[in-house]
């Protein structure tokens, strides 16, 4: 199992959706540590504690892109583990798994 933790590995500043909106984006989260890990990894820890906040569009791009990157909605449910004392982060990024849509 790969574990990160947020804070400490990438940013206690996590904001932006895309690379262009600033240094420690969504986008550059998902492209940096989740599909590396998705490819070599069975199951991902990532913990979210120690940041500042998220906003809504960091966690969509980083965890909603990953679906229309083509990953399987299921498979990201299996195989990602999110650790966080505000229980309503874990409900937001799963909602946000299961209400992305793939491309085609």
């Amino acid at each position: 199992m790969k574990k990160i933790h947020i804070a400490e590995e990438f940013s206690r500043y996590p904001a932006g959706r895309y690379i262009k909106d600033g240094p420690f984006s969504g986008e550059l989260f998902r492209k940096k540590f989740l599909e590396p890990n998705l490819k070599t990894q069975e199951t991902i820890a990532i913990d979210l504690d120690g940041t500042r906040g998220y906003g809504s569009s960091f966690l969509e791009e980083a965890f909603g892109g990953l679906v229309r990157q083509g990953h399987s909605k299921e498979d990201l449910k299996k195989r990602l583990k999110i650790n966080t004392e505000n229980q309503s982060l874990i409900t937001e990024i799963f909602d946000f798994i299961e209400n992305a849509d793939a491309q085609s």
